[in-house]
């Protein structure tokens, strides 16, 4: 009995021992895998970046910029345009091939659009409503024309179908920004960012008058109208156009903060005044100090000075690029300025600025044969070929060249040819 019962005692210790080892090793796995998973979790975090504000590299980019004055189309050169195509459609390539080697040598060219482009609606017409052919337009854009504007006093010549058909046109075109002149509300109010060579910027445009025509109520997206009164001929006094002040800032801050370089297109003044006007001044000043960066003023049919505004370039009046109004003793009307400049931004310490380098202020020639109203050519004043076309053309320059610089000796004139 004694043996039997010690027997089975120690069967039921053995029976308990392999259960006792087996939970030693759970135990000692567990431990292990435990100070894994902390080990590896603890690699992870250390491994994860900490995210970091980027920083804002020092740079300088830069763009080439040309800015041409105002492109009026009137019948005696649609009609020179016409016979330069056979009769069958217009070719304005012939006129304007000049133009070409500034174009090519700029990445943003500009102009003013003085007429409306509605040919294909509305059939050509003169002054005093202007009507054009499209193609007048097209042989810019294919010269490398891409920024316009087009809120001119001539803006409503044909009503609001002209508007419409113009802006069709415009909005086929590729590459090229259009502005001035509306279809919607929605299209006026849009914000345009443009952008080259890493700088952005966009344009806005606005127009003293539509020569009385009155815009429909409700429709004033139609054409920006900045309204100045002649009359009363001081823009301290003048309500309207202090009112509409409110307007252009409310644009400008629509995009100022978006942009790196903003550009204002303006046509105002008095016509055939070598002078600007006490409005153009006002609203030079208001734009620089809006941080508008490039004034451009067109309208008065004639050159007027150019200078800077603290760091914001102005041009009171480029003249015109293309007409067919009389030449008088001083060729003031058929004498423009084309200006080239590379547009830099420079960026340091995360702040950016604009500056404006390399400019050059051409002095360009809108020559026809005034005895048969044909033969239209523009041709700058440094091209050789200026004196088979304007005999006295050194004179001329010289004229010119005094009224440019009257405000800043600084801007800078390209020789006319010897």
């Amino acid at each position: 009995m004694y043996r039997n019962g010690t027997h089975r005692k120690r069967k039921r210790h053995y029976a308990k021992f392999p259960f006792v080892i087996l939970g030693i090793l759970v135990l000692i796995i567990i431990i292990i895998i435990s100070s894994c998973a902390g080990s590896c979790t603890s690699s992870q975090k250390k491994e994860t970046p900490v995210a970091t504000k980027p920083k804002v590299e020092d740079s300088v980019k830069s763009f080439n910029m040309s800015v041409a004055g105002d492109y009026i189309i009137y019948s005696t050169i649609y009609n020179y345009a016409q016979s330069n195509a056979g009769g069958s459609g217009y070719d304005f390539a012939p006129i304007v091939k000049k133009l070409r080697q500034f174009t090519d040598k700029c990445d943003v060219n500009y102009y003013d659009q003085e007429t409306v482009l509605a040919a294909s609606k509305l059939g050509v017409s003169d002054y005093p409503l202007f009507v054009s052919p499209e193609e007048a337009g097209q042989a810019m854009v294919d010269l490398g024309y891409n920024l316009v504007s087009s809120a001119t006093n001539h803006a409503l010549d044909g009503g609001e179908e002209g508007i419409l058909t113009s802006r069709k046109f415009w909005n086929k075109q590729k590459d090229v920004f259009f502005t001035g002149t509306f279809s919607s509300q929605e299209e006026r109010d849009k914000v345009n960012i443009l952008k080259c060579n890493d700088i952005t910027y966009s344009m806005l445009n606005y127009t003293y008058d539509t020569n009385g025509i009155p815009l429909e109520k409700g429709k004033e997206y139609l054409v920006n109208v900045w309204p100045t009164n002649l009359e009363i001929n001081d823009p301290k006094k003048d309500k309207k156009y202090q009112e509409y002040k409110k307007q252009v800032k409310k644009d400008i801050d629509a995009v100022r903060d978006k942009v790196d370089f903003l550009i204002v297109a303006i046509h105002a003044g008095v016509e055939y005044m070598p002078d600007e006007s006490a409005y153009q001044d006002d609203m030079a000043q208001f734009l620089a100090d809006n941080g508008v960066n490039l004034v451009i003023g067109t309208h008065p049919h004639c050159i007027e000075p150019a200078r800077y505004i603290g760091d914001t370039l102005v041009f009171y009046s480029l003249g015109n690029l293309l007409c067919a109004q009389y030449q008088d003793e001083n060729y003031n009307k058929v004498t423009s300025i084309l200006s080239t400049f590379t547009v830099t931004k420079t960026t340091k310490d995360g702040k950016s600025k604009i500056t404006f380098d390399n400019l050059e202020n051409n002095l360009m020639y809108c020559y026809y044969n005034q005895a048969a109203w044909s033969d239209y050519l523009i041709i700058p004043f440094s091209d050789k070929e200026i004196k088979d076309y304007l005999p006295e053309y050194k004179s001329v320059y010289n004229t010119y060249k005094e009224v440019f610089q009257k405000l800043d000796k600084n801007m800078k004139m390209v020789p006319c040819a010897k």
